[in-house]
């Protein structure tokens, strides 16, 4: 996997990844930026959430749930000085589909976190992390 992040103007900088895909990220005004964009740290964390909650339904999807849908929110505090690492994430998971099994879900959301989200075993070295999860039939 690779990528190549490039400055442009004031604290704006364009990643273009591996698969050919572009992100942009910006600074906060007070740090150069204009706030264009969001900032690396944010990204980051959406990087954990999209691999968590791609997880959540390729193991449901894989176990014959009809999940109609999966959205993860993410709640993170940071250190306060440099490096300003994540110290507690808290990952809510709201999992929508037809006479989904409860303990399914449950099995998804904690293999996602101890076996297959290689964002939040690298995110937890750090902080502390707590996870739940609601269950909506359609």
């Amino acid at each position: 996997m690779d990528c190549t992040v490039r400055w442009g103007e004031g604290m704006t900088f364009v990643v273009e990844t591996g698969s050919g895909h572009l992100v942009t990220m910006d600074g906060a005004p007070e740090g150069g930026g204009r706030n264009l964009a969001p900032r690396p740290m944010e990204v980051v964390l959406a990087g954990a959430g999209g691999c968590t909650a791609y997880d959540v339904v390729v193991i449901l999807k894989k176990n014959g749930q009809d999940i109609t849908g999966c959205e993860v929110s993410l709640q993170a505090e940071r250190a306060a000085t440099d490096p300003k690492v994540f110290t507690r994430i808290h990952y809510h998971f709201v999992v929508r589909g037809r006479n989904l099994k409860r303990n399914l879900v449950e099995q998804a959301v904690r293999l996602t976190h101890e076996k297959y989200c290689s964002a939040t075993a690298i995110l937890g070295k750090t902080a502390e992390i707590t996870k739940d999860f609601e269950v909506i039939d359609e």
